[in-house]
């Protein structure tokens, strides 16, 4: 599943093919994805112009609004999207679109002023596109209760050891709780854990003294998440999989992984000469070096 860089790819590369541009055309394909499709979407898009597409924690934020309003009385619209195990979203240009024979799961197509198609292809359908309510999508209940976005000032390792001080669960399944920060999954995680040199099987409050600040752990590891978040982002996404850039293009951090899906592998150490294991932790797979991430 897409983890932050890889919806952060995505909508880097929507933006510059949507923005500013009419939605003409909204054509649904099938009357749901993962939920059903608003019974209003096609009325409540439909000739309003894409003002920006924004990014919270793995869900894209598609922002519309009626071509004459003001900023001041503007009513916008919001469409929340997530890609699920496979979703992904190609851009064909006027002749391409023309020319372009649609695809078994195309399911939705997007059709811009410019002739621009913008097309969501789906096979397993565990991706969904949910309106929120105008002018109110922070409060949907996807959005709300999410935790800070980890490349901005607010996830710091002050904010991080108050929010693990006294945690007894293991820093892995810890940092994947979106309320605690936003966007990371199984692979970033992993990676960022053994850059940290830090057990995924140890507890939270590692992160947080008696005083709930910072330890040297939680200083470490915060730079580290976001140094491997905006690697990822630079090199476009990992290629797990179904995933693809929004040009249909992959993505290849995958290539340069030290941990994820490695299992049975050379730690990549210098002078390491243990194998990259795997545990599962709440039914997710975990990889790591037991020497170098020993308690």
């Amino acid at each position: 599943m897409p983890e932050l860089p890889e919806v952060e790819t995505v909508r880097q590369g929507l933006l510059p093919a949507m923005q500013g541009k009419k939605l003409v055309k909204l054509q649904l394909n099938r009357k749901n994805l993962r939920f059903n499709f608003d019974v209003d979407l096609v009325e409540r898009l439909e000739q309003k112009i894409v003002i920006d597409i924004e990014r919270r924690s793995k869900y894209l934020l598609m922002h519309f609004e009626d071509e004459n309003q003001t900023s001041h009385n503007s009513q916008k619209e919001t469409l929340i999207g997530h890609l699920g195990m496979s979703g992904k979203f190609t851009i064909h240009t006027h002749n391409e679109a023309k020319m372009r024979e649609h695809l078994k799961h195309d399911h939705v197509i997007f059709s811009l002023e410019d002739g621009t198609e913008v097309v969501y292809n789906d096979p397993r359908r565990f991706g969904f596109l949910l309106l929120a309510e105008p002018n109110d999508w922070q409060n949907h209940k996807l959005i709300k209760d999410i935790g800070p976005e980890p490349l901005t000032d607010d996830f710091d390792a002050n904010y991080l050891a108050k929010q693990s001080a006294k945690k007894q669960g293991n820093i892995k399944n810890h940092l994947l709780n979106q309320k605690i920060v936003a966007g990371l999954g199984n692979i970033y995680v992993c990676e960022a854990l053994f850059r940290a040199k830090l057990d995924p099987t140890l507890p939270a409050s590692i992160l947080a003294n008696i005083n709930n600040k910072p330890t040297k752990a939680c200083k470490t590891l915060v730079p580290i998440i976001k140094n491997i978040l905006q690697e990822a982002i630079e090199a476009g996404g990992s290629t797990l999989k179904d995933y693809r850039k929004a040009d249909g293009d992959l993505g290849y951090i995958q290539h340069r992984f030290t941990t994820y899906s490695r299992e049975g592998e050379p730690c990549v150490t210098q002078n390491c000469k243990s194998k990259i294991a795997r545990i599962v932790q709440s039914g997710r797979s975990t990889f790591y070096c037991p020497s170098c991430q020993k308690r």
